[in-house]
């Protein structure tokens, strides 16, 4: 049975609401991992794992657990990246699944954006969680875990 493994630094608490209740009607393993403490409820099937705080020490932690097969969620493109080449599925909050089919064109123009922002562009930032990207989120983790748990 595959794991979901949740990038929580900067999960929006709604998502993680529904990962949540979605793992504990799949029974589905599910690890939320954070360099600070992720409150959530008691349950057989989600646990929260702190690593300690160095720069992307959650990162390198799901990494190193996750294996082919498991799903991450997380809007961090490199990691997500490197989840990609380890052979798992992986998800946005926002429910876009990112794959070796468009992963590459979103890091470089995660990269273009960063280098316009350093040189003093303002580029804005990425738009509020809306109840469309809760639902859309929540549509695509039922659709996942039917297929793969």
């Amino acid at each position: 049975m595959p794991s979901l493994w949740v990038d929580a630094d900067a999960c929006p608490r709604v998502a993680r609401e529904i990962i949540v209740r979605a793992a504990e009607r799949t029974a589905t393993p599910t690890w939320f991992v954070a360099n600070h403490a992720i409150p959530l409820p008691p349950s057989k099937w989600v646990k929260a794992l702190a690593v300690s705080h160095g720069f992307d020490a959650a990162d390198h932690e799901i990494v190193a657990r996750l294996v082919a097969g498991d799903l991450l969620i997380t809007s961090d493109l490199p990691l997500a990246m490197e989840a990609i080449e380890k052979g798992a599925a992986v998800m946005t909050t926002r429910g876009e699944m990112l794959d070796r089919s468009n992963i590459r064109a979103r890091v470089q123009m995660r990269d273009f954006m960063e280098t316009l922002r350093a040189s003093g562009e303002h580029t804005g930032g990425p738009k509020g969680y809306a109840d469309t990207d809760r639902r859309e989120f929540a549509n695509a983790l039922d659709r996942w875990l039917a297929k793969n748990a």
